[in-house]
């Protein structure tokens, strides 16, 4: 049965981690690539690959993307943008899949923002969309459906995901349409308390882990790795890296 190495990585456009002040730490797309490269891995989920723009105005070419293709030898890549919206936070975008199989599919599933409204720099705004991406690969001849999503983070506007279900249930309805193997990653900004992981898990789905913290601005486990029984999990680690303010999840599967 063939092996696989698979990174899950919140890459914050490419900001560095500096625990005494995070929101003022370089940006250094070059240090975020030199640590994907170091893990020799075959399959590279990414989210906030880029940095919203004023406006919601998005760079065409995506830039940090393109320096990723252009330094990550022998790699198919597909990319996307959530809707343009002028309500965008200057925060990360962008989602990515890498891969060292042909990448024979695509698509990108838009995840509506809910109707909540909250307060950013003194003025009032609601959640733009995200988006759930998709690949269809084929690894030694067998075919499996790898999906990666940012989620909305409720617990950073006094809201809880569990009160407002849609973008979970957009995914799960996804996931449900799939009848090979799958693997879905993930930011998926699911604070303490809430239900996603149980939700997610009552569907048939396993994750890589769910106790060790993944974010090191809180104790929060925000990101995962999802798998359906027709993946076997060998092992994985979440690895501390510089390259972000989420911490790297690493994971060796088979089929």
């Amino acid at each position: 049965m063939g092996t696989f190495r698979l990174i899950q990585f919140n890459m914050q456009h490419g900001q560095m981690w500096n625990a005494s002040n995070p929101d003022l730490a370089p940006i250094r797309i070059q240090e975020t690539a030199k640590t994907l490269g170091l893990y020799d891995a075959d399959i590279l989920m990414l989210q906030e690959v880029e940095k919203a723009r004023p406006g919601g105005e998005q760079a065409n070419p995506p830039a940090n993307f393109s320096y990723l293709k252009s330094v990550l030898k022998g790699y198919h890549s597909v990319f996307a943008y959530p809707p343009k919206d002028k309500r965008e936070l200057p925060f990360g975008l962008g989602l990515a899949i890498f891969s060292r199989f042909h990448i024979l599919r695509s698509e990108t599933v838009i995840l509506p923002g809910a109707e909540v409204e909250f307060e950013f720099q003194g003025e009032k705004t609601t959640p733009t969309d995200r988006i759930l991406l998709s690949a269809e690969i084929e690894i030694e001849g067998k075919l499996i459906t790898f999906l990666n999503t940012h989620l909305q983070a409720y617990f950073m506007i006094n809201a809880s995901s569990d009160d407002y279900l849609e973008q979970r249930n957009l995914v799960l309805e996804t996931v449900k349409s799939i009848d090979g193997p799958l693997i879905l990653t993930g930011d998926f900004n699911s604070g303490p308390g809430e239900g996603l992981v149980a939700q997610f898990e009552n569907t048939g789905l396993r994750t890589m882990q769910k106790e060790t913290v993944t974010w090191k601005r809180m104790p929060y486990v925000l990101d995962h790795i999802f798998y359906n029984p027709q993946i076997i999990l060998k092992g994985g680690t979440v690895d501390e890296v510089s390259a972000s303010d989420h911490h790297m999840l690493v994971a060796e599967f088979q089929y």
